[in-house]
């Protein structure tokens, strides 16, 4: 081992040192992270960086609602969790971590439902497996050979999955934030699956990694719109197939006295559609102006200053709209009045393929599972944003002992995801042990 105690001593009463000192936490977290990918620590102890990871990206969901109280508390946790990894490298040998199976024992298995024949998600040009030499690119974007420093896992193979693990190239204008909002992924973890800082500047041509990839959510519709909250994503479904989806912001969980701006759940039909509309604000809305002490705005015509972009839908759920947006950056985040906002981009397409009357709802799913067309368990965790479950570790119990899985899965993987809530799917299957393998392959080979 090249780290000593002391070493690693210096290293972290640095960093304490400076976290007591100065009234930022949030970049002596930084810093934290940044120490130890410098280290090459991701490669060693990769469960435990993506679990400071998940804890940045949840400090940086905060931080972007200033809800300076939980951002300051998640930026801590972080600088914690980097000193347990940082202690977990002085130790020459580890134990093996003990597996928490259910006290009432496991289930028969079932076989996975029956695969959904939904297209694969049509998304932007840059999507293509980590592991392809060759990156087919946009006419604005000149292909390159250059590789990332570290090869990711290839993406999981199932019709329940959209998006993928994947290289982004960067265009010219493209900030991390942008970048971030196109893919629906979370800035903080897409700067550190690619070594950078928040603050640093992109370049054209320049290569990031990234995981998109997420498991469709349960739904009755055949046709129509499902967006799940926790997940942050709209999907459209035709003749019982999934034909788009896309990142989306909702209601910021941000609660006053006066005001709840969250995305209620709910159905809906889609009310009727504008290109190039005009926004009433809603009363509430300029309520919130008058209190502010802000000029208090009933409409605001067609342009650059609209809030709606170029497109919209109504919807029949009182003041909510899907529509394009004028901060683009603010995709994949809580930070609208209840409304659905969509990439500009994304949004002229689903305007095209919705028509006036489609069906829709909205869900409230932070914990997703899923089993793969060749038996894979797989599990997806985000935050729950608006507080509405009773845990997401009950969540996921809930989910996998409806299907019968409890043999199957790994428990201690169960809880890293649900610590993570790293919002991509993830696999939680149990390793059967070789010893196992031999007796079944033997049994299977043995005259009935």
């Amino acid at each position: 081992m090249n780290y000593s105690f002391l070493a690693f001593c210096a290293l972290f009463c640095s960093l304490v040192s400076a976290s007591s000192a100065l009234a930022d936490p949030r970049s002596d977290a930084m810093a934290v992270l940044a120490k130890l990918r410098q280290e090459g620590i991701a490669n060693r102890l990769p469960d435990e960086m993506r679990s400071l990871d998940a804890a940045l990206a949840t400090a940086e969901m905060y931080y972007q609602l200033n809800d300076q109280k939980n951002a300051e508390r998640y930026y801590q946790l972080a600088i914690q969790k980097g000193a347990v990894i940082q202690q977990r490298l002085l130790a020459t040998t580890s134990a093996p971590e003990t597996v928490d199976i259910p006290q009432d024992g496991p289930a028969n298995s079932v076989p996975p439902a029956k695969a959904q024949t939904s297209p694969p998600l049509p998304t932007q040009t840059i999507q293509k497996p980590v592991s392809s030499a060759a990156i087919p690119v946009t006419p604005a974007q000149q292909q390159t050979s250059v590789q990332p420093e570290a090869e990711e896992p290839p993406p999981f193979s199932s019709t329940r999955l959209v998006g993928t693990a994947g290289i982004y190239t960067v265009a010219k204008g493209d900030t991390l934030r942008l970048v971030a909002a196109k893919l629906g992924v979370s800035r903080t973890q897409l700067a550190a699956m690619n070594g950078l800082s928040h603050k640093d500047a992109l370049k054209a041509g320049q290569l990031l990694r990234y995981n998109n990839q997420r498991i469709i959510p349960p739904h009755r519709t055949r046709d129509g719109i499902v967006i799940n909250i926790p997940d942050r994503m709209l999907y459209l479904f035709q003749q019982g197939s999934m034909a788009f989806s896309t990142a989306v912001a909702l209601g910021t969980p941000t609660k006053t006295d006066q005001f709840v701006w969250e995305t209620p759940v709910g159905k809906f039909k889609i009310v009727n559609k504008a290109k190039d509309p005009t926004w009433t604000v809603p009363p509430s809305i300029q309520e919130e102006m008058r209190l502010e002490g802000k000029e208090v705005i009933t409409s605001i015509p067609p342009g650059k200053d609209n809030p709606l972009g170029k497109y919209a839908m109504k919807t029949s759920l009182p003041g909510i709209l899907i529509h394009s947006t004028t901060k683009p950056w603010s995709i994949y985040t809580y930070a609208s009045h209840g409304c659905i906002r969509v990439y500009p981009e994304r949004m002229e397409e689903l305007f095209k393929l919705v028509k006036p009357n489609t069906a829709g709802e909205i869900i409230y799913k932070p914990v997703k599972l899923a089993v793969t067309e060749d038996g894979r368990v797989l599990l997806e965790a985000h935050v729950d944003i608006y507080k509405k479950t009773k845990g997401l570790a009950a969540e996921a119990q809930a989910l996998i002992r409806a299907q019968k899985l409890d043999s199957r899965v790994d428990w201690e993987k169960v809880k890293r995801v649900i610590s993570r809530k790293a919002g991509v799917a993830e696999e939680i299957t149990r390793n059967v042990p070789e010893t196992q393998q031999t007796v079944d392959a033997s049994r299977s080979q043995s005259p009935s």
